[in-house]
């Protein structure tokens, strides 16, 4: 599960055991707790706690290139895994 991106109390990882049947998504960890953003459209697939939200998507936005980036590069030989914008 590597960390791609760290931003404030945001980490956010890519695991590189995920179910076939789910999105591209990032995992971002902290504080003890954990959401997910699918990687096409910036959303959630977890509910973010109260207040985190904005700047979960905020941190998410100055990384997402970079984490689209390793996603694609993590899953390539998995299932051909282009997620670049």
């Amino acid at each position: 599960m590597p960390t791609v991106a760290r931003d404030g109390e945001f980490r956010f990882i890519v695991h590189t055991d995920e179910l076939p049947f789910e999105p591209p998504h990032v995992h971002v960890r902290f504080g003890g707790q954990e959401v997910r953003i699918e990687l096409e459209g910036g959303t959630f697939m977890d509910e973010p706690p109260s207040g985190k939200y904005r700047a979960i998507l905020e941190a998410y936005a100055r990384h997402a290139k970079e984490i689209r980036a390793t996603w694609a590069r993590i899953h390539e030989s998995i299932k051909g895994g282009e997620v670049e914008r």
